[in-house]
Formats: C-alpha cells, sequence, structure tokens
C-alpha cells in the first residue's frame, strides 16, 4: 500500500494500482483464513487462493516494473518478496499433501 501511494494519478497506475491493492489484501487475507482451517483439504485450497492472488500482484508489479513507475529500488524489492512468499506458499501446499 505504501508503494502504490506514491504512484502518479494517471489512469494506467490506478488501474494497476488499485489491483496490486486487492490481489495483495486477499493473499493476505486468504494467509489468514488458512491459519484457522480444521481440515488440510481447507488448508490447501485456502492457500491455493492466495498463491493465486500472489501471482496476480506479481504480474501488476512487473507491469509497473516495466513502464517504470514507481521508485525503482521498492519495485524490485516487492518483486523479489512476492517470489519468496510464492515460493513458501506453494512449499507449505507441497507439505501438506
Amino acid at each position: 500500500m505504501f508503494f502504490t501511494r506514491q504512484l502518479e494519478r494517471i489512469f494506467e497506475n490506478e488501474y494497476y494500482k488499485n489491483q496490486l491493492i486487492r490481489s495483495s489484501g486477499s493473499a493476505s487475507l486468504n494467509f489468514g483464513e488458512a491459519q484457522g482451517t480444521i481440515s488440510d483439504r481447507d488448508f490447501i485450497f485456502k492457500l491455493s487462493l492466495v498463491v493465486k492472488e500472489l501471482k496476480e500482484s506479481r504480474n501488476s508489479l512487473k507491469i509497473l516494473d516495466y513502464i517504470k513507475e514507481g521508485d525503482e529500488e521498492k519495485r524490485k524489492l516487492l518483486l523479489t518478496e512476492v517470489e519468496q512468499l510464492i515460493a513458501i506458499s506453494s512449499k507449505m501446499i507441497i507439505n501438506k499433501k
């Protein structure tokens, strides 16, 4: 969210900014729900949603990176972080199976 607040207020940025906020927020909320699941099946389902939303966040960040919007250092940091979160969440799914 802090990153998106710094983006210039033009139509293209607003679209990807809003998408990034929605997908990253959804990933966070679904991870919280996964922590409270009772069955392994539900846990895997919720974490699958987390991975899906993280990949959407990654795509939005890649587009913003391609068009060079926002602070370059923060973009790179967020791209690295989202890749790590995808890997961690995917590994958690594999370990539950």
